[in-house]
């Protein structure tokens, strides 16, 4: 699986490192991304998410059922 939060949907970005000359090459700003394992009541079973740090704020902000369904209708899953 690649660098992509399954709850945002957030991915690696590229930009340029600029050095003090004013070179510029390419880079990639990845994702803070975390492996972590989640209990899900509802269906009472651990799920292991790839999520990011804005990710499990969501999830602790409105619960893992609803980020799912709403990470499933954003098409993240």
């Amino acid at each position: 699986m690649s660098k992509i939060c399954q709850i945002t949907g957030k991915k690696a970005m590229n930009g340029n490192n600029v050095s003090h000359s004013k070179r510029r090459t390419k880079r990639m700003f990845d994702v803070n991304l975390f492996t972590k394992k989640f209990y899900w009541p509802e269906q009472d079973c651990w799920i292991s998410l790839k999520v990011s740090a804005k990710g499990l704020r969501t999830i602790n902000k409105k619960g893992i059922n609803a980020a799912l369904v709403d990470a499933a209708k954003k098409g993240n899953l």
